[in-house]
């Protein structure tokens, strides 16, 4: 399987922590078309049969006992929520075009034009329905079914069905039935055989779905990684996934049963559920058509629809079109909300039940989305605030012990070990724990580290325009350029700029209120180094993350500030002071943490292999 997150990701876990402490690949011929002739009631389009089929004998030869069905007239039939407009055909029963209403492409964005996604249709995709007849293989979806249904607009609350019927004989019929409710984007897919236990086989009707994945956004390449097919292993009861962060290519044959599939791009995922009988056989594959810039990947998936399931009456499945957001797709099915990345196990948590449902209520009463993230930072920061208050109160404790530990540092010299016991002895002394302000620091980690993960796959932030960005969800560019340079590539990015410049203010602020420490590497000017070298790895990340930064980085500065006027560190020396005096007076009554017993024993045994490997030096000379 694919890594879960790329290089760019990997190295920017590393610096948050050290700032913080197919079957075919073109389509398969359908009949060309002629002029549409409408029909005054249902609107349908006519497309006529190539004359090769007016052959009964290759028509027998082909389909046989279906061969009635393989000559006819395509019909569209168009079904119209609040959310989504899907076409129907007659031609297979198939579903023609899934097109969102809310949504547009990113280039039809940028250019004003408010034409409507079209994430599926016919000319880009292909479906097939193969079932074994007693004269061989049929795909179903060559055949031209009958229907009743008519062109229907749904308000909220309504719900039609369209179904399409294959008469074979007298009680024999094949029956596809689409549901579409008045709001949202599934489709519930119901397929039954009646009465063709003499035509049709008994084994697995095959299902073929490929899909030429159109571009929807901005950087294809970096809508090449977020595009990839993502299953439910039915047996292990768990999610998994093909091509997740990777440009190339990839095949994989499922060795369990799956219960869903889908065809997930950055913010939006096509996919197809089985309610009953999870798919058997299934065979993934992904394409990168490199030379071919309108297309982000080509994806296919091949497997079995149980064909009990189909003669009984049980053959229920679920289609979905529509944007990847979490609330939407939570209740498709079962871990079908996994097709919102969310991160780590570790912080998957945080991000699932406090910044998801966090956005979407600021989201409810404040249109503005760089508004929107000041307020959610300045919520969690001050929800944080008792963490920030500990880790001042560490750093003031530091820094008035700062002058004694200058004293010891004369006094020892250069003996490193010697140094530590020195100073493991003072903070006894002064019951204080040298590791006590990083905790909180740490605390906060998987916070900073929830964001990285969140903010490129919340479609929230697509299209939402902030100051000099016009959308939100991916970079800010004001300045670019023509060639793709190593590292930065062929744009900066202000927000990223402003987000370092307060990265490094920040740093040279924590710089002077920390103490100097010992050791070979000067900590303090290495601190510089993070934020430059972050830079390069948030500049082609959505803005909205850098400006998450930005803020998060301006907001704990004041915080910091807020918190010092309340600190005395007078009066922390006057305790410290008294904690030194009540050890001398007695060293026994003086209680031992954990820690510091922790690193005096580290010493004694680093003390103990310092004087065995000088004892073995001696001995060899």
């Amino acid at each position: 399987m694919e890594k879960l997150v790329d290089r760019n990701q990997l190295i920017g876990i590393v610096l948050l922590m050290c700032m913080w402490a197919g079957y075919m690949y073109f389509m398969p011929q359908t009949p060309p078309e002629q002029p549409a002739k409408v029909a005054p009631k249902t609107e349908a389009k006519t497309i006529a049969t190539p004359n090769v089929l007016q052959d009964t004998t290759a028509l027998k030869a082909a389909f046989g006992d279906f061969a009635s069905a393989a000559v006819g007239t395509a019909q569209d039939i168009v079904i119209e929520n609040q959310d989504a407009k899907f076409t129907f055909s007659t031609l297979g029963g198939s579903i023609k075009e899934a097109v969102l209403k809310n949504y547009s492409t990113y280039s039809d964005f940028q250019k004003g034009a408010k034409n409507p996604l079209v994430l599926f249709d016919s000319k880009s995709s292909t479906m097939s329905l193969e079932v074994q007849t007693n004269k061989g293989k049929v795909d179903l979806k060559k055949l031209y079914f009958t229907s009743d249904s008519k062109p229907t607009i749904l308000k909220e609350g309504d719900s039609t069905k369209v179904t399409f019927r294959l008469t074979l004989g007298q009680n024999q019929y094949i029956d596809q039935v689409y549901t579409i409710k008045g709001k949202g984007y599934t489709i519930d897919y119901d397929i039954n055989f009646v009465g063709v236990d003499a035509l049709v086989q008994n084994q697995p009707a095959r299902f073929f779905w490929q899909d030429n994945l159109k571009v929807l956004e901005h950087d294809i390449a970096e809508n090449r990684k977020s595009a990839q097919i993502n299953y439910w292993n039915a047996k292990e009861d768990e999610f998994d996934d093909l091509g997740a962060n990777a440009a190339g290519n990839a095949d994989l044959a499922a060795e369990d049963p799956i219960k869903w599939y889908s065809f997930k791009q950055k913010y939006f995922v096509s996919g197809f559920v089985a309610k009953n009988q999870p798919l058997t056989g299934a065979k993934l594959k992904l394409v990168t058509p490199e030379n071919d810039q309108n297309i982000v990947k080509t994806v296919e998936v091949d497997a079995n629809l149980a064909i009990s399931d189909l003669k009984t009456g049980k053959g229920n499945f679920r289609f979905y079109f529509g944007p990847n957001d979490y609330d939407l797709v939570k209740v498709v099915a079962d871990g079908f909300h996994r097709n919102v990345y969310l991160g780590y196990d570790f912080v998957k948590p945080i991000n699932r039940f406090v910044f998801v449902p966090l956005f979407k209520l600021a989201e409810s009463f404040i249109s503005n989305y760089g508004l929107l993230i000041i307020v959610v930072v300045i919520v969690l920061k001050t929800l944080l605030t008792p963490l920030i208050y500990k880790s001042y109160i560490s750093s003031a404790k530091m820094r008035v012990m700062a002058p004694e530990l200058a004293e010891l540092k004369e006094k020892v010299g250069d003996d490193q070990v010697k140094m530590q016991q020195e100073q493991m002895k003072l903070y006894q002394q002064v019951g204080v724990n040298p590791l006590s302000g990083c905790v909180p620091m740490l605390l906060q980690m998987p916070i900073l580290m929830s964001v990285f993960f969140l903010f490129p796959n919340m479609i929230m932030f697509r299209q939402k325009n902030f100051l000099w960005a016009s959308d939100l969800s991916t970079y800010d560019y004001p300045i670019s350029w023509a060639t793709n340079l190593p590292v930065v590539g062929n744009h900066i990015s202000l927000f990223v700029v402003l987000m370092t410049i307060s990265s490094l203010a920040f740093t040279y602020y924590n710089n002077q209120i920390t103490p100097d420490q010992p050791g070979p590497i000067d900590m303090k000017k290495m601190s510089y180094v993070f934020p430059i070298v972050f830079f390069f790895v948030l500049n082609s990340f959505p803005a909205a993350l850098s400006f998450y930064y930005l803020v998060s980085n301006v907001v704990t500065i004041a915080q910091q500030q807020i918190v010092r006027r309340f600190v005395d560190e007078d009066k922390i020396r006057r305790i410290l002071d008294e904690n030194k005096a009540k050890f001398k007076a007695n060293p026994q009554a003086a209680k031992k943490g954990k820690f510091a017993q922790f690193m005096e024993n580290q010493v004694k045994l680093a003390e103990e292999n310092r004087k065995l490997q000088n004892d073995e030096k001696k001995k060899k000379k």
